[in-house]
């Protein structure tokens, strides 16, 4: 199971890393480690991969990749402290509109941002990594 923060903070701007595996835009998250609740695997995450800190506010989503068969958990977070750095994982931070995150985002990881943004979830959806699915 992974885990990815829905970061946003004043003036509706969303937390996002370019990943340095492949490229793309997406959110802060990760794979669960074996004894770790999923709240403390997303501040890991996030600050492994953007050096902000956060608080855990609430699950906004529940995403699955029926190509690779991971289940997302996205949460809610604000930022709490840290400064923006890259790492291992990561070659860019940035802080994104809305319209930013849809223009450089595929589809799949947009809605995990703009999901958090909208208070009537968790939503629950399915993509192939790329694009959602419909039901």
């Amino acid at each position: 199971m992974s885990v990815a923060g829905a970061v946003a903070r004043e003036g509706g701007r969303l937390l996002a890393i370019r990943r340095a595996d492949n490229g793309t835009w997406e959110l802060p998250g990760g794979v669960l480690e074996l004894a770790e609740s999923p709240e403390a695997g997303v501040r890991r995450e996030v600050l492994e991969e953007t050096g902000i800190e956060i608080e855990v506010d609430e699950l906004t989503g529940v995403y699955k990749n029926t190509t690779r068969g991971i289940v997302a958990l996205a949460f809610r977070c604000k930022p709490s402290g840290g400064a923006e750095r890259t790492s291992e994982e990561s070659t860019a931070v940035a802080w994104l509109t809305p319209e930013e995150v849809t223009a450089q985002m595929s589809e799949a990881y947009a809605i995990r941002l703009l999901d958090t943004l909208d208070e009537t979830g968790p939503h629950v959806r399915s993509h192939d990594g790329r694009q959602l699915l419909t039901t």
